[in-house]
């Protein structure tokens, strides 16, 4: 059983909230596989070197990728007042999302499915730390 009342506990985890300027792309039509591809190269990195990245990539998720990477930049300099140069990508993560089914219709009244994916596509940036030199 879970300690505490419920009411106590969403209290406790929306005191621990986490402030971090980020954007969320939910049911985007790509599948977590092709998106994970283009999340791993840029997770880690600079906001320039990551929109540089995603800018020449050739794979489709990349330009929903640098839409949300746009979107969440301007989301750290609207709503919390952050340099865009001091940022960097955190988190970003691709969870799988709701499948849609279809039919191909095959030889002899056959039918194959055919599985149509979809995800979330979130971004998490921070702020650099100022180096003590």
């Amino acid at each position: 059983m879970a300690n505490g009342h419920r009411s106590q506990i969403k209290r406790d985890r929306n005191s621990r909230k986490d402030n971090r300027p980020s954007a969320k792309l939910s049911f985007a039509r790509i599948p977590v596989q092709k998106a994970c591809f283009v999340m791993d190269a840029i997770r880690g990195k600079d906001v320039a070197v990551a929109e540089g990245i995603l800018a020449y990539n050739t794979r489709y998720a990349s330009g929903v990728i640098l839409k949300l990477l746009k979107s969440a930049v301007a989301n750290a300099e609207n709503n919390n007042g952050m340099n865009p140069a001091n940022l960097y990508v955190a988190e970003c993560r691709a969870d799988n999302g709701p499948v849609m089914k279809r039919i191909h219709p095959r030889a002899q009244g056959r039918a194959y499915r055919i599985l149509k994916r979809e995800c979330h596509l979130t971004i998490v940036l921070d702020e650099k730390k100022a180096d003590a030199e």
